[in-house]
């Protein structure tokens, strides 16, 4: 368990923060290409580690990102005009450019106050059909993460986004930890448990396809550049020399790989504000080769309109509707809730928003979680001294996942490049 304190600096991310240190020292994905989709379309409200800001694109396709609230009198630039290079204030024609700089003000004479101000704006990149900006020191900028899904064709990723009113520790544990998988994930991952048989599920896209009904397989951490990565090892039913091994990287700040058999599920979780978070996926397959985004939504049970907002990317699920779940169909579904994604989404919100972590009993299975606080909680200590937080100039572009079957006596690590 963590004290209150250690609590309290682990999910406080605004300006200021200890972890809100952390998370401005990398480049963290913001918003889905998607949501600016064409030069000089609609800007698009974002908050962002506890600061409100408005991202556009250009006249010229350019991302620009900055303070939404005009420094003059503190309109909404997201109701601006959109500009070659720029955005103005649709109130007094303040005008402002990527970088801040003040460029017009056209109810001022002269131009001498100018030089004098400028808006509050981040370096914004877009690449693998997301988003991303840095919000930490210039002078401490670290490289631009080299994703593996980046050299991809867009078309063949499936980018999506969701929101949900949860402190980004609850999503990050909730991914980082394996054994809830074949329990919460019941239907799709142990096929037949209610006649107390198994049959692997044979889907090999759906992340919860186990190909084994160990519910407590023996786990490894391995600590790596980028943060660490784990993995568990299941026995399966009337093989003594073939085990199933699930490799899971936890990659600094908050991003875990999730695999199935056939694919990657590489999933951001970003702060939007101390109980919220804006959970940020990118999905492919990893020959490169197209994947049916509808019906990875089918399996996280995305199309439910009670649950998804899909217009304003928000998670709906509340005690009102019971995030989804019939308790009539729980005599045939674990859950009672369609959708891995609903299912662990369920789980977050019944936490509330910020979960008290002094009062949990952890168990052996729950060590890749304590190792995820702890090197969070260890780079806050670096930064404040003046140091560089866990992985922040790693190498992202070979951090995979893997479900595989291994004959006994083969070396897990040696499955995947680090």
């Amino acid at each position: 368990m963590l004290s209150k304190s250690e609590n309290e600096k682990l999910c406080r991310i605004g300006p200021g923060t200890p972890m809100g240190d952390v998370f401005r020292r990398f480049w963290n994905p913001v918003l889905m290409s998607s949501e600016l989709l064409e030069p000089g379309c609609a800007p698009v409200r974002a908050e962002i580690l506890g600061e409100r800001l408005v991202a556009f694109r250009d006249s010229k396709g350019q991302i620009g990102m900055m303070e939404e609230l005009c420094m003059h009198r503190g309109a909404s630039l997201a109701l601006g005009r959109v500009e070659e290079g720029a955005i103005r204030c649709i109130y007094h024609g303040w005008k402002f450019g990527m970088d801040g700089t003040v460029l017009e003000m056209p109810n001022v004479p002269g131009e001498c106050v100018h030089a004098k101000l400028k808006a509050k704006a981040y370096p914004a990149r877009e690449a693998g059909g997301l988003i991303w900006i840095y919000m930490g020191p210039a002078n401490k900028m670290p490289p631009f993460p080299d994703w593996g899904f980046m050299h991809l064709p867009l078309e063949n990723l499936r980018v999506s986004r969701f929101d949900t009113e949860v402190n980004y520790m609850q999503q990050l544990e909730g991914g980082s930890d394996t054994t809830h998988v074949g329990i919460l994930h019941t239907n799709d991952a142990r096929p037949g448990w209610m006649d107390h048989q198994f049959t692997a599920n044979t889907d090999l896209d759906n992340p919860a396809s186990l190909a084994s009904d160990d519910l407590a397989p023996e786990l490894e951490l391995e600590q790596t550049e980028f943060g660490f990565r784990y993995a568990s090892t299941r026995r399966i039913r009337g093989q003594e020399t073939v085990r199933n091994v699930r490799i899971v990287p936890i990659a600094m700040p908050s991003t875990r790989v999730i695999p199935s058999p056939k694919l990657q599920f590489v999933i951001f979780e970003v702060p939007m504000n101390d109980t919220r978070t804006t959970t940020l996926g990118v999905s492919y397959d990893i020959d490169g080769g197209p994947i049916d985004g509808w019906k990875l939504d089918e399996i996280g049970g995305r199309h439910n309109p009670m649950l998804f907002d899909h217009v304003t990317h928000r998670y709906m699920g509340t005690w009102e509707n019971r995030f989804g779940q019939d308790r009539q169909e729980m005599e045939k579904s674990w859950s009672g809730i369609k959708g891995v994604v609903a299912e662990d989404q369920a789980i977050a919100m019944s936490q509330g928003p910020i979960v008290d972590r002094s009062q949990e009993h952890l168990v052996a299975a729950d060590m890749a979680l304590v190792r995820a606080r702890k090197q969070l909680l260890e780079s806050a200590d670096r930064v404040r001294n003046g140091g560089d937080p866990i992985g922040v100039a790693a190498d992202f572009s070979k951090v995979l996942a893997c479900d595989r079957n291994i004959e006994s006596g083969v070396e897990w690590k040696t499955l995947l490049p680090l």
